[in-house]
């Protein structure tokens, strides 16, 4: 089996998920992004090679309706970067409401100290954790499309 990578590309983070030889999509770590895009295919690049992958499967945020919007063209067009840098084959994956099942997955953010509002470091590791889940979400959907046969 192909070793694949999900993506959930966001403006400040990198959400990702990894398939396990099960065919069952495991979150795996959350990337801080980059200031340029040699530098996100470095740390990526890093990633890649610790896990052997193979295959990229990236979510492409299409407006309610499967609109292509300017968020779906600018991950589009990062998606397209990667290739080109990293040299591995590419599938974009429909991600609407990924976040939304990713939070419902993972239960409702901490509160702080005495059930304050929570921290901004609660805040930054619950997002994270969010997008490291979308990410699985994004690949588990196109394993199982695989499996069944199905068009991405």
């Amino acid at each position: 089996m192909t070793r694949l990578l999900g993506i959930d590309l966001g403006e400040r983070r990198i959400g990702l998920a990894i398939a396990d030889p099960d065919g069952r999509a495991m979150p795996l770590v959350t990337l801080d992004r980059a200031r340029t895009l040699d530098e996100d295919a470095t740390r990526l690049g890093q990633v890649i090679a610790q896990q052997h992958v193979a295959e990229l499967v990236v979510g492409l945020p299409l407006h309610a309706s499967g609109a292509h919007g300017p968020q779906a063209d600018i991950t589009r067009a990062w998606a397209d970067a990667m290739v080109e840098r990293l040299g591995l084959p590419l599938t974009m994956r429909d991600e609407r409401l990924t976040s939304h099942l990713a939070e419902q997955r993972i239960g409702p953010m901490k509160r702080g100290r005495s059930g304050g509002p929570p921290t901004r470091s609660q805040r930054n590791a619950y997002r994270a954790r969010v997008d490291r889940e979308a990410a699985a979400i994004i690949l588990q959907d196109e394993l199982d499309a695989r499996a069944f046969g199905a068009q991405p």
